[in-house]
């Protein structure tokens, strides 16, 4: 095969907790697409946020689509809205909030 492609009902959305205030629509992974990574769309609703998180073998890369708010690594505070990524290393922790009055969406890829 040399695509997968999926419409937009075909992407599994999920919370990793029920009471986690984001979640998860997969583009790609592992075990569905057989890839050595992993992205996702996240989605924050207004006021939700990450728990404090690690990934100790994995790199995470997000971009902003929508909305703004913070991302906190490793006790760096760093705003971000529409148009921004933030590169998180292996091992740093991390949380991202949505500060804004709408919510907010970021591409997300984990490698591996």
């Amino acid at each position: 095969m040399t695509a997968i492609a999926k419409t937009l009902a075909q992407h599994r959305v999920f919370r990793i907790q029920a009471s986690d205030t984001n979640k998860f629509a997969v583009i790609a992974d592992p075990l569905e697409s057989g890839t050595s990574f992993i992205t996702v769309v996240e989605i924050f609703d207004v006021g939700g946020k990450t728990p404090p998180n690690v990934h100790a073998a994995a790199d995470e890369l997000f971009y902003v689509l929508h909305g703004q708010g913070v991302a906190l690594c490793n006790g760096e505070r760093l705003p971000i809205r529409k148009g921004d990524s933030f590169l998180v290393r292996a091992g740093v922790e991390h949380v991202v909030e949505n500060t804004g009055a709408s919510r907010l969406y970021c591409l997300t890829t984990m490698v591996p």
